[in-house]
């Protein structure tokens, strides 16, 4: 794979953000600090959503840019969509009146 589809801002991360819209079972180049790595998509992943880079058990903090911003609510696979069917967000639950 020539190019990278996909980026994780911060080492810790365990998603990255797709750069263009990606299939399931499609392999995704993820630029992870600095190098290259390549996984299998299993959901299909719209543009600007996360894709899980490393396995995230239920319960367990989901990292984004170098900090948590979900918890799971369920097991997510490497390559599996994350999004609201299977994370919450901690910060929403402590904004709401």
């Amino acid at each position: 794979m020539s190019t990278w589809s996909a980026i994780a801002i911060h080492p810790d991360d365990s998603v990255a953000v797709v750069l263009r819209d990606v299939a399931a079972g499609e392999r995704v180049a993820v630029r992870i600090d600095g190098k290259i790595r390549e996984l299998t998509a299993l959901d299909a992943v719209a543009l600007g959503h996360k894709i899980a880079t490393v396995a995230i058990a239920k319960g367990a903090l989901v990292l984004k840019y170098g900090v948590a911003i979900a918890r799971a609510t369920n097991d997510i696979a490497v390559g599996q969509h994350v999004h609201v069917h299977n994370v919450a967000s901690d910060r929403a639950k402590q904004a709401t009146p």
